[in-house]
């Protein structure tokens, strides 16, 4: 029975530096060589297969570089020794939800989904910390990361304090940089192969985030830099910035559909208002299109925000214009049927239809012949069942505050992200058909983005996921900014930090969409995990205190544990995911617990017997049948349970000789 410790790799995340070689041994094994800390990559080989004439790493190269980039890409290859403490008492629906709501430096969290949600996520959406100078940037510059999370949060005393990080510094992109670079590594290694990230970003720090996307996802796999339209800022100086940035990458373009759309749910009040135009303007549609234009001006209605290109009028409804050619369409000559002229076609490109589709179309009035030798082909808004999604869209000034407000009961958060936006960003980038389908946001605030999810699930019975991560930052209620927040959290009887208001944004939001879709069934709770160290003790000697260190140690794990915690952690390790489906069984009056199915099987009781071996053993073997799980099985117990080596090594024998091969100790 192989004993898991602190330093074994069931007891880390995933090792990325080991899977990252082994994958290059597999591919080219010419390059692997023998180094002073074990297998190493020969660069000079590297170089040779790739077609590198480059000397040295010194030579000038494209690309961002800033001080601290290898610390920090090594920061993301550090396996975490870290676990997940579950939390029922503050969870919604724990038994069945599939929603999981993590409070956690998200470093670290992103480390321990690694075995379990590698490869998995559909879509990641982050509005991380922008680098205004006010806001806080994560310090991860300890060697030990888990105690210094557990520092900042206050909940262990060491002097780590949450700072801003000022303008006026000298590492003030660096210090950023060093932050993002790290934890987009990890998020894309999270991603499926067609999953998608959406990043919010502003000026500051736009073309950096765009340069170090570029070389996480590669620049190929850019999808669009949208604009974010919002209210104009009063404390300009030259030009009033009235917009944001939302910076969208995949994992793999190719694997994304060449086509994403959105419902057209916002059409009617379109079609109401064209419809009064042209009863006021009869067939002068020049002006019922231009009073059309001018009511969406007016209106900037988020809701409409996917529509407003269609702001013509003519005698078939309301209508847009396309260009009517594509990269790779038809290749031939058109002539105007007016005047006989040739309409050009520019080099590279192809018409989007065949001879006689054009011929129909001028015949149905659809195509307008905007020069001699160009035109525009007429899409109609009542024919179209989605819309392609603009690169520009709009968010009213207040309306998301409001919202969110009344929600809350009151002011809480300052310019939270507008949850419609992001509902139209999950419609975009998933699908209700797909059923196991995860949408992440590890800069959680004020759960917009789970909103977001349940909103468009109501809509349209899907069973997206959503994985949330929130750093309990400490609320100061002596802070203007924090005061009102820290008050709310008094108020609800809990710790002053924003994670608490996550969760309570989260459940007043699942509990009003429940209200207003009675007919909806679907999930709306979800699971609180606290970040923390292992339960597996460390084995930490000091000579001062060496006897005191061996007699803590004879039992390595913490005494403050449960078993609950246990089981979370050995899910992180063994890669499971942690919403699985879990049973419970008793075998000769000891507990035995099942997850997914039996994949893995665990005793966590604190005596075993050695009269009570065999019988427990054949219990578990008859439970392993009756489940038969597709994989391998591991199977679980306290190391300390065992009345002595004997038993320990009877029960092993028992369970292998019964194809349980996989059996490990606490």
């Amino acid at each position: 029975m192989k004993k898991i410790e602190a330093a074994s790799p069931e007891a880390q995340s995933a090792n990325l530096v080991a899977a990252s070689v082994a994958q290059l041994k597999a591919l080219f094994p010419e390059l692997m060589t023998e180094g002073p800390n074990g297998p190493a990559v020969n660069l000079d080989v590297l170089k040779a297969l790739v077609g590198d004439a480059t000397v040295t790493d010194a030579e000038e190269k494209y690309g961002l570089n800033w001080h601290g980039k290898r610390a920090a890409r090594q920061l993301a290859l550090t396996p975490s020794t870290g676990t997940l403490r579950p939390c029922p008492d503050e969870s919604v629906d724990w038994d069945i939800t599939k929603n999981l709501m993590i409070e956690g430096d998200n470093l670290e969290v992103l480390k321990l989904l690694q075995k379990s949600y590698a490869g998995k996520v559909k879509l990641i959406y982050i509005d991380p910390p922008y680098n205004t100078g006010k806001d806080f940037v994560y310090p991860d510059r300890f060697q030990d990361s888990i105690t210094n999370y557990l520092e900042l949060t206050g909940q262990r005393e060491g002097g780590a304090r949450i700072s801003s990080n000022s303008e006026t510094s000298g590492r003030f992109h660096t210090d950023w940089l060093n932050m993002m670079f790290p934890r987009l590594k990890l998020a894309r290694d999270l991603l499926r192969a067609d999953g998608t990230v959406f990043i919010s970003i502003d000026d500051k720090e736009v073309a950096n985030l765009r340069c170090l996307c570029d070389e996480v996802f590669g620049a190929e796999n850019l999808v669009a830099q949208m604009v974010w339209e919002g209210a104009n800022k009063n404390d300009a100086k030259q030009i009033g910035t009235c917009h944001e940035y939302v910076l969208v990458y995949a994992r793999n373009r190719d694997a994304v559909p060449r086509e994403w759309g959105l419902k057209k749910d916002g059409v009617e009040p379109v079609l109401k208002e064209a419809k009064r135009l042209r009863e006021v303007h009869g067939s002068d549609f020049d002006a019922a299109s231009e009073a059309l234009a001018g009511w969406f001006r007016a209106m900037k209605a988020t809701e409409s925000f996917a529509h407003r290109r269609y702001r013509f009028i003519d005698a078939r409804g309301v209508y847009k214009e396309e260009n009517p050619t594509a990269p790779g369409g038809r290749k031939f000559q058109l002539i105007d049927p007016r005047n006989g002229n040739k309409i050009r076609l520019r080099e590279g490109r192809g018409w989007a239809f065949d001879q006689d589709q054009f011929n129909k179309l001028v015949e149905e009035g659809r195509i307008t012949f905007v020069t001699d030798t160009s035109i525009m082909l007429r899409l109609y808004l009542h024919e179209t069942d989605s819309m392609t999604p603009p690169s520009v869209f709009y968010q009213p000034a207040r309306s998301a505050s409001e919202r969110l407000s009344k929600l809350m009961g009151q002011e809480v958060f300052d310019f939270p992200k507008d949850e419609l936006v992001l509902q139209k960003f999950v419609e975009m980038a998933t699908s209700k058909d797909d059923h196991d389908c995860i949408v992440m946001d590890f800069f959680a605030g004020s759960g917009t983005t789970a909103h977001a999810v349940l909103l468009q699930n109501a809509t349209d019975s899907g069973q997206r996921r959503f994985v949330l991560v929130q750093l309990p930052e400490p609320l100061d209620p002596s802070s203007s900014e924090q005061r009102d927040a820290a008050a709310y959290c008094d108020k609800l009887g809990k710790p002053r930090n924003i994670a608490e208001l996550t969760k309570e944004r989260v459940r007043r939001a699942a509990g009003a969409i429940r209200a207003d879709n009675p007919l909806f069934g679907g999930d709306c709770g979800f699971r609180v995990l606290k970040l923390d160290s292992s339960n597996i003790r460390a084995w930490n000697p000091t000579s001062e205190a060496m006897k005191e260190t061996l007699f803590n140690h004879a039992e390595h794990l913490l005494s403050d544990r449960t078993d609950d915690d246990l089981l979370t952690e050995l899910m992180l390790k063994l890669g499971l995911d942690l919403c699985v489906p879990t049973q419970t069984r008793s075998v000769v009056g000891k507990q035995l617990r099942s997850i997914a199915g039996g994949v893995l099987i665990a005793c966590l009781d604190r005596q075993v017997q050695l009269q009570d071996v065999e019988s427990l053993a054949q219990g578990i073997v008859a439970w392993h049948k009756e489940l038969s799980p597709a994989g391998d099985t591991t199977c679980v117990f306290r190391d300390s349970a065992f009345a002595d080596d004997v038993a320990k090594t009877n029960m092993a024998a028992i369970l292998e000789q019964n194809g349980i091969a996989n059996v490990r100790s606490l």
